[in-house]
């Protein structure tokens, strides 16, 4: 397989991945299957499931599968059984506070890569353990969760990961070495905002109308606002001199102009082609997490980012306020979720309401 971007020679890393999630088995099993140490952390019946079954990892045609993977209980347990050079942290963003203290309190001594979603979790990794010991990574491949351990590589796309840490060019190598197509990023901002620009679209919206990505773009005017989503984290973006920057296998540039600056009638084809085809029939996390009946939802780590630093630089974020606002309602069962499914203009009056 040819990468595309340079190879970099390291010593073997010790990984220690901390939850198996659909990122945490896909980074973990392929770390693992090109014969690199890796440990892992989950609990309760993910755990023993994975004990039982192992873990499978499809790759287009070719199925693979880990059995007995090194899986502790909790930190206690994985730091008496070995040492680690990098903690990968693939939970969710609203339990990056309690893992922090977690580790803060284990008197841990690795360096901890951050490849969740959102923009501010390694801003509170970094004020517990201290910005030298925090790398921020940002995954942009594919990957759908089957189950416990098993997962499937929809597009290899690649991981950006920030440049400035002493350990970052031996990370890209040992990701390299796996397949898993590693970049270094200079500006670990620009890298982790322009990473949210893709996760905020279609994401809350698909997930309070009940609809899919495909259904979002194709409304004129549902395309109206995902469009004024981004332009208002666009403007946060500026605001901070954070330029916008492409991952691997994602030309963010080239979508922000697309949402910027052609006129309507042009734009709008071209996404609902572009990013239907991109989303497909798959409904994205904050739709999965609702209708699963989960208590929590990552929509505050990213709408509400975008409507926290707007604020924080005397700027105003609307409509990405009211698609938090609402969710969090959804989840936190303030609202009903039949409220607003598949009943747009509903989302759009309430969104005028607030202007």
């Amino acid at each position: 397989m040819d990468y595309p971007y340079r190879q970099l020679a390291s010593e073997n890393l010790r990984f220690l991945v901390i939850g198996i999630g659909a990122i945490g088995t896909y980074v973990g099993a392929s770390l693992l299957l090109s014969g690199q140490p890796v440990s892992f952390i989950e609990r309760g019946e993910v755990a023993q499931r994975i004990l039982r079954d192992g873990m499978r990892m499809q790759i287009g045609d070719t199925q693979h599968k880990i059995q007995n993977p090194t899986i502790h209980t909790d930190l206690e347990t994985a730091l008496k059984a070995g040492q680690y050079d990098i903690a990968i942290v693939a939970v969710k963003s609203f339990d990056t506070l309690e893992l922090a203290s977690i580790i803060l309190r284990a008197s841990a001594d690795f360096s901890v890569l951050s490849l969740q979603n959102g923009v501010e979790n390694e801003l509170l990794l970094s004020t517990h353990l201290g910005q030298d010991r925090v790398i921020a990574g940002s995954l942009t491949s594919a990957v759908l969760r089957n189950g416990p351990g098993d997962i499937s590589l929809e597009k290899l796309r690649g991981v950006g990961i920030a440049a400035a840490h002493p350990l970052a060019e031996s990370t890209a190598a040992a990701f390299n070495r796996a397949g898993l197509n590693a970049r270094l990023y200079e500006n670990a901002q620009s890298m982790k905002w322009s990473k949210m620009l893709t996760n905020l679209l279609a994401n809350a919206s698909s997930a309070i109308l009940n609809m899919t990505p495909e259904e979002i773009f194709s409304h004129p005017d549902l395309y109206a606002l995902e469009v004024r989503q981004i332009r208002e984290a666009l403007n946060v973006m500026e605001a901070m001199n954070l330029p916008v920057t492409d991952l691997p296998g994602t030309p963010v540039r080239l979508l922000a102009f697309l949402l910027q600056s052609l006129p309507v009638r042009i734009r709008q084809p071209i996404a609902r082609r572009a990013l239907g085809r991109s989303r497909g029939g798959k409904m994205p996390s904050f739709y999965i997490d609702l209708h699963a009946g989960r208590p929590k939802s990552e929509v505050d780590y990213l709408n509400g980012a975008v409507v926290r630093f707007a604020g924080q630089l005397g700027l105003d974020a609307p409509i990405n306020k009211v698609l938090n606002d609402t969710l969090l309602a959804l989840v936190e069962g303030r609202l009903n979720v039949n409220d607003f499914s598949r009943q747009p203009e509903k989302l759009l009056a309430q969104l005028n309401e607030k202007q």
